[in-house]
């Protein structure tokens, strides 16, 4: 199944909540996936819940990572520079192949120019490669920074990483996931999507980490949580 951008799909912007785009999305899902293969993705995000996946990750008043990758044009963002022109909206996401991925970056594209006038820069960083990430920037109309992490070096600082077990990779290559392809290695390690503010003297002021793939803040919350720091 193509996952359509906005643009594709519809006239104008779609400004709905990103929940009821998900829901959307999880419907069409339940019309098109077979049982036993939803039933498969289901099985993973219980398993990550009860290893606390979530919980290993950094939280409010830590200290983030500082981290230097190449963005999709090749062009290589070091945080250090971004931090100091101020405070840096920061999301991790699985890849393009990933629906839920796409439905959260065409929507934090719409708040782009809000996050900037509060003060801040915004940059989204997966374990695709370059040109995946120039694939997905460029079909989906994405305006800021998509850095490419490689075997999820910095998403492992940020302790979000674990890896897709072997029964789901089977699904995963039946429906064409090719994660060694998309990623450039052959780990089929993943971070679980999480959402960061990070101050300009580094310390973390917002932190969203779950290992449910269909559950991340919606971009007015981070919004507003930018403008009230």
């Amino acid at each position: 199944m193509k996952w359509r951008s906005l643009e594709e799909s519809a006239a104008g912007e779609d400004m709905r909540p990103l929940r009821e785009i998900y829901a959307e999305r999880e419907k069409l899902i339940e019309q098109y996936v077979p049982a036993a293969t939803r039933e498969t993705y289901a099985r993973v995000v219980s398993e990550l819940k009860e290893k606390g996946v979530a919980k290993s990750a950094i939280k409010e008043g830590d200290k983030a990572p500082e981290f230097e990758l190449k963005d999709q044009n090749g062009k290589l963002v070091c945080s250090s520079d971004l931090l100091a022109a101020g405070k840096l909206v920061v999301c991790f996401i699985r890849g393009r192949w990933c629906p839920f991925c796409v439905a959260q970056l065409e929507a934090m594209s719409l708040i782009a120019s809000q996050i900037k006038d509060a003060g801040a820069q915004l940059v989204t960083i997966s374990p695709q490669t370059v040109q995946q990430s120039f694939f997905m920037g460029d079909q989906h109309k994405l305006q800021f920074p998509l850095l490419s992490d490689a075997r999820n070096t910095v998403a492992r600082q940020f302790g979000l990483v674990y890896r897709v077990p072997d029964y789901q990779q089977v699904v995963y290559k039946r429906v064409f996931v090719n994660l060694p392809h998309t990623n450039g290695d052959e780990s089929w390690e993943l971070p679980i999507p999480a959402s960061f503010i990070i101050r300009s003297d580094g310390i973390v002021q917002y932190a969203s980490a779950n290992e449910d793939y269909a559950a991340r803040p919606e971009p007015v919350e981070i919004l507003q949580t930018l403008t009230d720091l």
